[in-house]
């Protein structure tokens, strides 16, 4: 193993048979680190879990920090957050971040009329009730209906109206309806607000901005679901159908790569020629007109591109330009076309590939578990560690000359203190959780590692899932008599054959993908918080180092995917692995490029096709123009939900198949291209690529039969001789 692995890739190898079986561990330091990361991650999402508390998430929390809702707490049976003055709320982002300066506390219900504190003490004289349903709304500890409405509103024990609310996110929120243009509130456009004052309710629009949208969102988000209830087996049927379609279009690519490539070819061939007519055609309409031969730069910059179609020289650039593009398109297809050829050829040989093997198709089933366990784990340890912590309250204050705004208080000395006297508007309330522990400091480093290893561990499934198929994919390859020499479940055995010896050679990959990505995280972190910044300097650096790692991300991906290749035919280490692919790929960069672009071409065409054709069956089925199924379409409130539905999950399921279509051609690729430099067609090194192939490039295998006449030959040539 040792021996095989000190070889150069370019030098034959008498002793190479396809995928190495006979393997050793590779990157060992970089597995044993990775464990321990994932040891670690366990200790983290563990501390996390007992410290944290998604409750402080599920529940909304009062001014006192109590959670609404919360069984076995006073608050059991209070699920609704109340605000004592929404008036005061300037948008619903501090709404629901709980930062309104005004008291909130725990309701069962929300107010469901008009009603003052002046008005309830006026009427509670008369009638207890009025006090009774008031007092729902005060705080708990308060039951003096004849206490000075001043002092009420100053300790802030009541709210001085109510007015008619609906529950949303748990909040109470005005009951804004709109009747005839006009917006009211239980039918009024006016309201009293227990300061002797008339607001308008637009007053209350304007406090609880956005919010109305959000409730009639709220609405479509409740007819949308009543359409996925009524029509989600039609959207599974659907998703059947583009999933056997995408499987026919893949085994069917054998035998039409080679036409849909030529004939979209032809097409853009033609498209361009008839361009250079039309440009053409139109400088000669132009020619000899007046005010026709102005140069573009004579007119200057215009908002009205009509103004350039007058001109002869834009067309005569528009028909040089794309003489040019045909041109260039003409010669690629002539010095090129053996190049494509093989492209076809090996696009045809993956069609045949995944024939042999079709459990590949449904690996990326195992891809997506291990992905959504890794997400739910990342989302799960976020929410503990960002609920993590003890209750903090703050000064909130309505006045902005209030130099204690946003400073940390105690709400039992808060009445007694400065603050009050400086501040007469202001209030101590909950503001997030949140503490002073050694913990607590570095929650936001501890967040940090969490999306870190998060992103390892993604990159990680994704790198064991190409090994694994680049192994299955290889076997097919270098077996001599297709079928015949595939050895038994390639699948099963690629996989194990990645777990067992090249764990740490899959996380040293995904490990330096990771940390370009966390990087590129950060950047665009960094330039959403500068988006307001006026130092141009600094916004040029931020867009070029964004630039510089997205092309370093692409580059990295595209040379881990060949290396985790050569890792599945080698065993060789991750450095060994990418280097060989490296030289590998640049000692053929025109056949790479050539492919690339072929493959990329035929499997974006291939997901339009699928996805177009499903769609337009499932609009034609929605919409009740086909005849002999109309009764069988469900009432719908928005015909485009189980559409959309069905392209977007038709486009995904054509997508993951075809991510294992063309991982096997690039595993093909490699492997022809290695069969091209160990092998020379002898019976001792015979080529393992298809017959296709080895036509195109006017290779033969001898035969053993021939070799042996030969030799025989050779023998009877001196007693000829004699």
């Amino acid at each position: 193993m040792t021996e095989l692995q000190g070889r150069e890739p370019h030098k034959f190898d008498p002793t190479f048979r396809g995928p190495v079986h006979n393997r050793g561990c590779t990157d060992v330091l970089c597995c044993v680190i990775f464990v321990i990361v994932i040891l670690g991650y366990i200790v983290l999402g563990t501390v996390a879990w007992m410290h944290g508390d998604a409750r402080k998430v599920v529940y909304p929390t009062d001014s006192y920090g109590q959670f609404c809702g919360q069984q076995g707490t006073p608050n059991a049976n209070k699920a609704i957050l109340f605000y004592f003055n929404i008036l005061q709320c300037a948008n619903p982002t501090v709404l629901i971040n709980l930062q309104c300066p005004t008291t909130q506390l725990c309701v069962s219900k929300c107010p469901d009329r008009f009603a003052t504190y002046i008005d309830m003490q006026l009427n509670y004289r008369r009638n207890k009730s009025y006090w009774d349903y008031y007092k729902q709304f005060c705080k708990p500890s308060f039951n003096n209906p004849d206490k000075s409405v001043s002092l009420v509103l100053q300790d802030e024990d009541c709210p001085s109206m109510i007015v008619p609310s609906r529950p949303f996110l748990q909040r109470c929120f005005p009951d804004f309806i709109t009747r005839n243009g006009t917006l009211t509130v239980a039918n009024k456009t006016s309201f009293k607000d227990g300061h002797g004052k008339t607001r308008s309710v637009v007053d209350l629009r304007d406090a609880a901005n956005g919010i109305t949208s959000l409730l009639d969102a709220k609405e479509v988000g409740v007819k949308i679901f009543e359409d996925y209830a009524s029509s989600w087996f039609w959207i599974l049927i659907g998703l059947v159908i583009s999933m056997l379609v995408s499987l026919i279009f893949i085994l069917l690519l054998r035998f039409t790569a080679g036409v849909l490539f030529w004939m979209v070819i032809f097409g853009v061939i033609v498209a361009v020629g008839y361009g250079i007519w039309h440009c053409y055609w139109e400088y000669s309409s132009l020619k000899g007109k007046p005010s026709s031969d102005i140069t573009i730069s004579d007119i200057g910059f215009q908002t009205d591109f009509r103004v350039y179609l007058q001109l002869t020289q834009t067309w005569l650039i528009f028909m040089i330009s794309l003489a040019v593009i045909e041109a260039i398109i003409i010669l690629v297809l002539i010095f090129l076309r053996n190049r494509v050829r093989i492209a076809i050829a090996l696009l045809k040989e993956g069609s045949k590939a995944i024939g042999c093997l079709m459990s590949t198709l449904f690996y990326p089933i195992i891809t997506f578990l291990l992905l959504a366990l890794c997400i739910a784990y990342w989302a799960v340890t976020a929410v503990f560690l960002a609920s993590s912590g003890d209750a903090v309250y703050k000064v909130m204050s309505t006045r902005p000359d209030c130099k204690y705004t946003n400073l940390t208080c105690d709400p039992k000395t808060f009445s007694q203190s400065n603050v009050t006297k400086l501040c007469p508007a202001s209030q101590c309330t909950f503001a997030f959780y949140g503490g002073e522990s050694l913990y607590h400091r570095y929650i936001f480093v501890l967040q940090l590692c969490n999306l870190l290893v998060f992103l390892w561990l993604v990159n990680f499934t994704i790198a064991l899932g190409q090994c694994t198929l680049a192994g299955a994919f290889a076997s097919y390859y270098w077996a001599l008599r297709k079928p015949e020499d595939i050895p038994p479940s390639p699948l099963a055995s690629s996989f194990g054959r990645a777990l067992r010896y090249h764990t740490g050679s899959l996380a040293f990959g995904a490990l330096i993908l990771s940390i370009v990505q966390f990087i590129r995280i950060i950047l665009e972190y960094l330039d959403h918080k500068l988006k307001g910044a006026h130092n141009a300097f600094t916004r040029f650096l931020l867009c070029c180092l964004k630039c510089c790692f997205w092309c370093l991300e692409h580059f990295i991906k595209f040379m881990n995917r060949n290396a985790y290749i050569m890792i599945s035919i080698y065993g060789k280490n991750f450095c060994a692995s990418a280097r060989d692919a490296f030289f590998l790929l640049m000692r053929n960069v025109m056949r790479v490029a050539v492919l690339d672009k072929v493959t990329d071409f035929l499997l974006f065409l291939g997901k339009l096709l699928i996805s177009g054709s499903v769609g337009v069956l499932a609009f034609f089925f929605f919409t009740r123009q086909i005849p002999v199924i109309q009764e069988e379409v469900p009432s719908l409130n928005y015909y485009w939900v189980p559409l959309l539905t069905v392209i977007f999950g038709s486009y995904m399921i054509a997508h993951g198949f075809f991510n294992v279509y063309a991982m096997c051609v690039d595993t093909l690729f490699l492997c022809f291209l290695l069969d091209l430099e160990k092998n020379d067609g002898s019976a001792t090194r015979p080529y393992y690529m298809a017959s296709s192939l080895r036509a195109i490039l006017n290779k033969k295998n001898k035969r053993p039969e021939e070799k042996k006449k030969r030799r025989k030959q050779k023998k009877e040539q001196p007693n000829k001789r004699h």
